[in-house]
């Protein structure tokens, strides 16, 4: 019988070493919980980093991917299937952009948008070239060569270096300094309106009108990244639209297969007309099972509703969040939407994951000083009030304890 112990071991030896993983092995899951080999449960407050949106082993998707793969799995983009326009034209319906392109992970998503926002402006005649991004302090984008250029902790781009040029970073709160950046230079503005890996930081209305404002004035184009903050995540279907932006490119992932992965860059006509065949592609993008999976999770989302219970529930975590605040001076401050939310402590917040751990509560720590909260959109408010008890168990074991 293959033991934890065994798996970790297995790991050790052939697996590159990049990740830093809590010494658990999950081997099944339902709704909100995660069962580790020995059957002992884990009430699961990041749900594989966003990506469950649906819960853990949700019947539907179940039946739909089993159904999917009984009859076809994947063609290519060399032939036409029948779910890519239909997921396509969901998407448009739900973010009013009529265009997308089909990838696998959120990444692949701001990758095609960042080319895209470039094959525009080579597309203009009699236009000079623009090449140059704009982005914000504590973005995160992803980790390929393009998107890694985006983002702006060192620690993920310096042993990379050198990456895409002509990217200029800009503080997330200083209007000022966005009018001065952008230029008629800037191909394009990228922002995560919410941002999540760096510290779960809602971007300011005052520095999204300026946002708006100098792209409107130089001509750049908007990318907004909702990879992890899209699609009924902050209990709206995109937060973009909370702050009054409006994008010319986006980009999705993490909550659009609930698990199968997918990932949709979605365009304006303005900036699709400038694409020609060829000039982008994905083997597995688009491919009917993860389509299904999609379909399966907007129809949740939208057609049951889904966005009305996460901001239903949103709320009643922020209300216990805040209360946690009140009670435990470690906590600087709550941040986030919905179903997306970060305590920010005044030290290093992996002693409260590995306690939360230990209790049988998932969360995990990102920007050093926050946990991070990425529920199901399924959870209930009972485990929601589960999960207060034990994250201030663990805030209490962390920093009361002396560790």
């Amino acid at each position: 019988m293959t033991t934890a112990t065994d798996v970790i071991a297995l790991e050790t030896d052939h697996l590159l070493q990049v990740y830093r993983r809590g010494r658990v092995v999950f081997e099944r899951g339902r709704g909100c919980r995660l069962f580790d080999a020995d059957g002992r449960a884990y009430l699961d407050l990041i749900s594989g980093v966003g990506v469950a949106s649906l819960g853990h082993a949700n019947p539907k998707l179940a039946e739909a991917i089993s159904a999917q793969a009984r009859e076809l799995l994947h063609t290519s983009n060399l032939y036409f299937h029948p779910l890519q326009g239909e997921l396509a034209t969901r998407l448009a319906a739900l973010s009013g952009m009529p265009r997308s392109f089909f990838c696998n992970s959120g990444a692949e998503a701001v990758e095609a948008c960042l080319k895209f926002a470039r094959k525009f402006w080579h597309a203009q005649e009699g236009t000079p070239r623009r090449s140059g991004f704009v982005a914000l302090e504590h973005s995160f984008h992803g980790r390929t060569m393009g998107s890694l250029s985006v983002t702006w902790d060192d620690h993920y781009r310096a042993p990379f270096a050198p990456l895409v040029p002509d990217v200029q970073f800009v503080p997330m709160d200083d209007p000022k300094a966005l009018k001065t950046a952008v230029s008629s230079a800037t191909a394009a503005v990228i922002v995560e309106p919410l941002q999540g890996e760096g510290g779960v930081r809602p971007l300011s209305r005052e520095m999204a009108d300026a946002i708006t404002t100098a792209c409107r004035e130089t001509g750049a184009l908007l990318i907004a990244d909702e990879v992890q903050s899209g699609l009924g995540r902050t209990g709206v279907p995109f937060y973009s639209s909370v702050l009054g932006l409006t994008p010319d490119l986006m980009a999705l992932g993490k909550a659009l297969g609930a698990g199968v992965p997918i990932g949709a860059a979605l365009f304006t006509d303005r900036v699709a007309a400038a694409a020609a065949p060829g000039d982008h592609g994905s083997t597995y993008g688009g491919n009917l099972l993860a389509c299904r999976a999609a379909l399966t999770f907007l129809e949740e989302l939208i057609d049951r509703d889904l966005v009305g219970h996460v901001a239903k529930v949103g709320g009643h975590l922020e209300k216990g969040l805040r209360a946690i605040k009140q009670r435990r001076p470690a906590v600087r401050e709550i941040r986030g939407a919905g179903l997306m939310w970060g305590l920010d402590l005044d030290r290093p917040a992996l002693p409260v994951v590995d306690a939360a751990l230990q209790r049988g509560l998932l969360v995990n720590r990102t920007a050093e000083t926050v946990v991070r909260l990425l529920p199901s959109y399924v959870i209930t408010p009972a485990e929601i009030d589960e999960a207060l008890v034990l994250l201030e168990q663990a805030i209490v074991a962390a920093t009361e304890s002396g560790s």
